[in-house]
């Protein structure tokens, strides 16, 4: 008889072991959906950060390119700056020899 009982109990700790891992289990997947939807929030966050860092800096070269496409007339000064640049080059190149 005690055989009996104690083979039933056992049997009711292992079904209740079974109960038990299986709401560990239960749990366990539980936490892991969360912290997946937490982590794809957070990569969501950084994509978007990154995409509006992009959008902006492409905007910035973009301003930056039609600045530099406008047509600039030099001043006097400018262009005696560059007539004087432009002769010591011909005469670092040819030696001093007009």
């Amino acid at each position: 008889m005690r055989v009996l009982q104690a083979e039933a109990s056992a049997r009711d700790a292992i079904a209740q072991a079974r109960i038990e891992a299986a709401a560990i289990a239960e749990r366990a997947r539980e936490e892991a959906r969360v912290l997946r939807l937490v982590t794809d929030r957070r990569i969501a966050k950084v994509r978007a950060a990154f995409d509006t860092g992009c959008t902006n800096e492409v905007a910035a070269l973009e301003a930056e390119e039609a600045a530099l496409a406008v047509a600039h007339d030099l001043t006097p000064a400018e262009v005696s700056r560059i007539e004087r640049a432009v002769a010591s080059l011909a005469r670092a190149l040819t030696g001093g020899v007009p």
